[in-house]
């Protein structure tokens, strides 16, 4: 026991994993054609380590090596979410949040996201101000009171009355653009409506904040080059840069609000160091910004996901935050909730993200209703957890508990650390918290069962890797 309170103390002292060897360990598992859901296994007995052969399959973990800090995992507050909530029972309503948001019963949801007017998640597109009220007057948030600010409290509270949230907007209202539409991109007019705009975030941020609702980042457009059918707008790299320049990051500063995390990017890992590199390599936007944030469906060209291009921004610009704003799987089919590639896309994600630098995750809805929505353009998707508002019923896909693989185990402040796997069929991350737990999370997307050993400091423990699974070792 002294020798663990000594290993805490020296993180904590000089910001290095200095780790006791390992006695015991417990194993969770969720596992495709089984009953395993999040399940704790039996506990994993340490051994004195040998020299591996390459014959034999491990993953070696050195809490000596260590990256990144994470902030926190969770999902988005979304118009469609609280519709959807307010929809259910009350005794479901209140089993939902303890499921994203316990860290116990549920899976300890940390981080939040949600967005600033209408998106697609709603019901109807909808904005805060009246029609070419530059001054912004008018500014109201009535329209969030009824569904989505009940639910972001209730979610801030069911997660120990602390929550990371942050804000994202859809699209300026559609006088502000040049398509004079809410919809179909546009472009913001910067010369015209720049200030506007930037105003429209502190208005919003300072309204929520009055309500009781802490905002800790916000991102200055989701998905700033996909001309939608939905509420949408076009930044171009240089546009970007010079509304976060020229506006953006200094009005946050002269309103007080200069200690929000501003993330820019907030789209796919495709353009992702283009866009990185155009605004960071300007010193004047660079200053405001605290990171980059990413989505995962550059897939639809049909190829992987890019996760070299986040090696490439981390490398080269090392004391940028990569942070996952938004991943769902689209297409929604009722029948398609059963199906095991749900959560194993989010499992690969999530692996890989945190393996190339990530900081912080974030899924996009946290509930949807049986339609995969409400959606207001019919683009209906997945989420972690589905409501049939026709029975009140709750149900949830393995996403939720792949998630849950990370959320529940891996907490704000634990590190990364280094985790190296002999065989491809085994994916790996693992972190040490700071209570000076490790979390060892390891990813097998084949058909076979993998027998494995985990080697760590000169101890070891054999265990397996069932069919299409994902196990969370937790060693102390």
């Amino acid at each position: 026991m002294k020798s663990k309170i000594l290993a805490i103390f020296l993180t904590a002292l000089t910001g290095a994993a200095a780790f006791a060897q390992p006695n015991t360990a417990s194993i969770y598992t969720t596992a495709d054609k089984s009953q395993l859901r999040l399940t704790q296994g039996g506990k994993l007995s340490f051994t004195d380590s040998h020299q591996p052969l390459e014959t034999e399959p491990f993953i070696l973990v050195d809490p000596n090596a260590s990256f990144q800090t994470i902030i926190g995992i969770g999902g988005a507050l979304t118009d469609a979410s609280a519709e959807t909530f307010a929809k259910i029972p009350k005794a479901q309503q209140e089993e939902l949040l303890r499921a994203y948001y316990d860290p116990k019963i549920g899976i300890g949801y940390t981080l939040a996201r949600t967005n600033i007017q209408s998106c697609d998640f709603s019901s109807g597109s909808y904005s805060y101000v009246k029609d070419n009220d530059k001054d912004l007057t008018s500014f109201s948030v009535a329209h969030d009171e009824q569904y989505r600010i009940p639910l972001i409290k209730q979610a801030i509270s069911a997660a120990g009355g602390s929550l990371r949230l942050f804000v994202s907007p859809w699209s300026p209202p559609g006088w502000m653009k040049d398509n004079n539409d809410v919809l179909h991109g546009g472009h913001l007019k910067q010369q015209e409506y720049g200030q506007s705009w930037a105003n429209f975030f502190v208005k919003f941020i300072k309204t929520y904040e009055a309500k009781g609702i802490p905002i800790w980042g916000l991102s200055v457009q989701n998905e700033p080059m996909a001309k939608q059918t939905w509420e949408s707008c076009i930044y171009t790299a240089e546009e970007e840069r010079d509304f976060i320049k020229n506006y953006l990051g200094p009005v946050l500063q002269s309103s007080g609000l200069g200690d929000k995390k501003l993330i820019a990017w907030d789209h796919n890992r495709d353009l992702l160091y283009q866009r990185a590199s155009t605004i960071l390599e300007d010193p004047a936007a660079a200053k405001y910004v605290w990171g980059i944030g990413f989505h995962w469906y550059e897939t639809w060209t049909g190829g992987p996901m890019q996760f070299e291009n986040m090696k490439l921004v981390t490398s080269a610009f090392p004391n940028t935050n990569l942070l996952f704003t938004e991943g769902c799987k689209e297409k929604f089919s009722f029948e398609g909730l059963s199906n095991w590639d749900l959560g194993e896309k989010y499992g690969y994600s999530m692996v890989n993200d945190f393996n190339n630098g990530c900081v912080g995750w974030t899924d996009w809805n946290i509930l949807l209703d049986e339609k995969g929505g409400p959606n207001h353009v019919g683009n209906f998707c997945f989420a972690p957890v589905h409501a049939d508002t026709r029975t009140g019923k709750l149900i949830y896909t393995n996403a939720y508990y792949y998630i849950g693989h990370f959320s529940k185990f891996i907490h704000p402040g634990a590190k990364r650390i280094a985790a190296s796997s002999n065989r491809a069929q085994l994916q790996t991350s693992a972190f040490v918290n700071t209570d000076g737990s490790i979390a060892v999370v390891v990813l097998n997307t084949t058909d076979e069962k993998l027998p494995y050993r985990v080697i760590l400091k000169g101890k070891e423990a054999a265990t397996e890797s069932l069919p299409h699974s994902i196990s969370t070792i937790i060693i102390q």
